[in-house]
Parts: structure tokens; sequence; C-alpha cells
């Protein structure tokens, strides 16, 4: 019996050896060796595992962000989730007087999509307001066509900005400083790859290189 479990142990790492060399050698480019392998792991035992996540925050099992919405693009169209079914989605939560953090990650957010040249073709850029009170439909268009030219702009009701950002768990709140009359707005910064079912798959830092995105955005699309 010892010997059985000796013999099925030796095998069990001799399996895990061969995996690991195997992502090694086949990893794609932006992959990690630890992502290579789960994915190697993954092909053996028949299971499905999620497209690697190059330089982003992949979610728990069990966690799921994401969800139906209903909100106003920068043209005027009433949008939902169905409208961008079967389509990847690249998004962040922010505000057009936002004076700092939100240019740069859209910033980045265009030049990932920049950076993966026809292929980022099949990706939808959205920018989603936390501010409907300032944020006009006029004001969002004169703003996502600074960043980039497919870039959606979404903007809807206090109750609808709400909504999503709960399906998102996005924070923000409203910060008046004492010495001006305008406020500003405190927010969480990620940016989220969302798959075709709507939900998202992983997540990116703020200052996320535009590499790592495109690497990230670009596995995804493969498993697709």
């Amino acid at each position: 019996m010892l010997r059985t479990v000796r013999l099925l142990a030796l095998a069990f790492l001799v399996l895990l050896a061969g995996a690991w060399g195997l992502a090694w050698f086949g990893r794609e480019p932006g992959e990690s060796i630890a992502d290579a392998f789960l994915r190697r792991i993954a092909a053996i035992t028949g299971t499905e595992m999620p497209a690697p996540s190059a330089g982003g925050i992949q979610l728990a099992q069990g966690v799921s962000l994401g969800g139906p919405f209903a909100l106003v693009d920068h043209t005027g169209r009433t949008v939902t989730e169905r409208d961008y079914a079967g389509r990847l989605m690249l998004i962040y939560f922010g505000y057009t007087y936002c004076p700092d953090v939100c240019p740069t990650e859209l910033g980045t957010m265009a030049a990932a999509l920049d950076a993966m040249g026809a292929a980022g073709e099949r990706v939808t850029p959205v920018f989603i307001t936390v501010d409907p009170e300032r944020d006009t439909q006029a004001g969002m268009a004169d703003y996502v066509s600074r960043f980039h030219p497919r870039l959606v702009g979404l903007r809807g009701s206090a109750e609808q900005t709400a909504q999503v950002a709960r399906a998102f768990r996005v924070y923000y709140a409203k910060v008046q400083p004492r010495d001006t009359t305008e406020y500003l707005m405190d927010h969480s910064s990620f940016i989220y790859l969302v798959g075709p079912d709507g939900r998202v798959r992983s997540l990116f830092r703020p200052e996320t290189p535009p590499e790592s995105i495109a690497a990230a955005v670009a596995a995804q699309l493969r498993a697709l």
C-alpha cells in the first residue's frame, strides 16, 4: 500500500514538473509563468481556466462584478449592457472635472488600445461619469473626443449612476474643499476589463502600464 502511495506521489510530481516545463516554453507573450502553468493544468485536467490577465487583478472565485445597466451615451442615445454584448469592453469610472487621475487613466486606456493595432478594434472603451450633476451630454462628448475616437461616454441619473456603481463596486463621493465653491469627486480608479457576457474579467490598478493592459486584453481576445 505504501509503495502504491509513493508511486502515485512520484507520478504526480512528474506531471507537475512536465506541466511547468510546458508552461515555461509555451507561454504566450506577456503571460506570466504562473498563469501559463495554471493554463496547462487546466488543459490536462479538462477544466475551464480564465484567460490570463497580464498586469491585471483576476477576481477571486465566486466574486462577480458588472451586470445590467441603462445609461445615455454622449450622442444622446439610451444604451444598455445588451448594446455591447459579444464584445470586450474597457470601462473607467470618473468625471470630466477630474484634475489628474482621470485624464491619466483614460490616456493609458487609449494607449493600450492603440498598442493592440487592428485587434483593438474588437474592444469598446467606455467612460462612465460619477458626476452626472455637472457632466452634461455636450460636456461628455467634448471630453471623450480628447482621448480616443472610439471612446464612449455614458451618464445617467443619480439613481442610475448609483446602480451601475454598485454593480461594479465603484466608490465615489462628493468632496467640498473649504477654499472654493467648486466640489471634487473622490472615487476609486480601476480600469475594468469586461467580457462579452457583461461580467468583469480583471481589474487594472492605477498607473498600470498600457503594455500590460494590452497584453491582458489580447489574451482575452484569443480565448474568445
